[in-house]
């Protein structure tokens, strides 16, 4: 198994026990959904990390013919967590004012626009695959990664 797995792991573990804690509103419902949907994709690159590890040549066609057959979902998933995170924001922006001096609103709307253009690039990298689009987008993913831990747990 990858670290990648691991790592996956502890962070699904870590958001449950963050939207779990304290109280339970409907904000932080929607945002662990979007945050699973976001690990949902991120597990990917796990898999291609275990590919590329030393590990027997039927691990690797096994794993690779999984990911092949979870490919069609990838794009579709990142839209729903795109979507899932949109609807965060209104909710948050229900319950609580529109203030850039609350650290948790700041990181937020960065992790926000990440999401928005990892999708994007995703979208484009769908319709026309270049070499920097590929880059760009494995960026973003390990951005939004980031991002999102930072605004959970701050």
């Amino acid at each position: 198994m990858s670290k990648w797995f691991f790592l996956n792991a502890m962070i699904v573990i870590l958001v449950i026990w963050e939207v779990s804690s304290g109280q339970i509103t409907l904000h932080r419902i929607i945002g662990g959904l979007g945050m699973l949907f976001i690990l949902y994709n991120w597990t990917r690159h796990a898999v291609f990390s275990t590919i590329r590890s030393n590990i027997s040549r039927e691990r690797k066609i096994k794993y690779a013919q999984i990911s092949k057959s979870v490919l069609p979902f990838h794009k579709w998933t990142g839209t729903t967590a795109l979507i899932l995170i949109l609807l965060h924001l209104v909710f948050v922006l229900r319950y609580f004012p529109l203030q850039f001096q609350n650290p948790k609103l700041v990181t937020g709307v960065i992790a926000l626009i990440t999401l928005i253009f990892l999708v994007l690039f995703g979208w484009l990298r769908h319709m026309r695959t270049t070499v920097r689009r590929r880059y760009i987008h494995w960026t973003l993913a390990y951005l939004i990664i980031f991002t999102t831990l930072v605004h959970i747990f701050v």
